[in-house]
């Protein structure tokens, strides 16, 4: 049987034809066997896929063969097809769903504006200088608050977010302006959200705006659990969560019974999308359990999260 992995990528990059894009990745995809969810906007193209690593790896040279996206960088883990349900290849009007597409300008050097990128160890020398000179990093998670939940960097701002969206209006709220004159480091799990985010600070008046290169895969990568970041990393699709280690700190709490927990689950109710961390235990005894916001009100709830 072969090897399997998961290719978890992204690009920046005007596309004058997304549609076309998008027919020629479902056949790409398809030729190989590989299942995933690809998003193709505008401003470029955004996806996680599995299947073996060999068909992978064909996929991700030929995509590397279009000149948009020459430049593509994959980040890799253990996976495969069967993480996912099916192949989904999407045309939207952005890679990340902020709500502003209007906000975000991309050329072939990517994001205008966008925060300056750290690789981890850079994160590490930027942490200490700061420290040492009295000014002490803040870290700004880029992702969606159930996210943050089961695991974050110690110490990191979480934003009041259930959608992407949530983020323009939580930065226009004014409870973050007493961030503005520090050094803020934002953190997603891939990095793309995080190319966006921080144009969006910065138009705001941030005004030193960094970001974790590679997000926090690459930094999990380098570091495991042995650096700054603490728990688990939540994933789209049915992994539902990853360790860096075998010694991953656990810093979830079911909501049912507050036990630590770092399991992620859905509302039962097959018409909602929630995620809350709910343990096994309470995951067994109540198994048609529902979310907060399906019990409080019959009106819908909040979406998955977000790539």
């Amino acid at each position: 049987m072969s090897q399997s992995k998961i290719a978890l990528f992204y690009r920046f990059a005007p596309l004058p034809d997304p549609e076309a894009v998008r027919l020629w990745q479902h056949a790409l995809a398809e030729r190989w066997g590989l299942t995933g969810r690809i998003i193709v906007a505008p401003h470029g193209i955004n996806g996680t896929v599995g299947g073996p690593i060999a068909a992978v790896k064909q996929y991700v040279k030929t995509t590397r063969s279009y000149a948009p996206f020459a430049g593509l960088e994959v980040k890799w883990s253990d996976g495969s097809a069967e993480d996912f349900p099916r192949l989904s290849v999407k045309v939207r009007p952005e890679l990340v769903a902020f709500g502003v597409p209007e906000e975000v300008t991309v050329t072939d050097a990517g994001v205008q504006d966008t925060g300056t990128h750290l690789e981890p160890a850079a994160l590490h020398r930027l942490v200490e200088q700061k420290r040492d000179a009295g000014t002490p990093v803040v870290f700004f998670d880029g992702r969606n608050a159930v996210e943050a939940q089961i695991g974050r960097f110690a110490g990191a701002v979480v934003p009041d977010t259930t959608t992407t969206r949530d983020f323009v209006a939580e930065l226009d709220s004014g409870k973050y302006d007493h961030l503005k004159d520090q050094p803020v480091v934002t953190y997603c799990t891939g990095g793309i959200r995080c190319e966006v985010l921080t144009a969006l600070m910065q138009h705001r008046g941030f005004t030193e705006v960094y970001q974790l290169d590679g997000g926090i895969v690459r930094y999990g990568e380098a570091y495991g659990d042995d650096g700054l970041w603490e728990g688990s990393l939540a994933v789209f699709d049915q992994r539902m969560r990853l360790e860096f280690s075998d010694h991953a700190a656990v810093i979830g709490r079911c909501t049912l019974c507050g036990d630590p927990t770092s399991e992620l689950r859905n509302c039962s109710d097959p018409g909602c999308q929630t995620l809350e961390t709910v343990c096994a235990g309470c995951a067994a005894t109540a198994p048609d359990r529902v979310c907060a916001a399906c019990t409080a009100s019959t009106v819908g709830a909040p979406a998955r999260m977000d790539a």
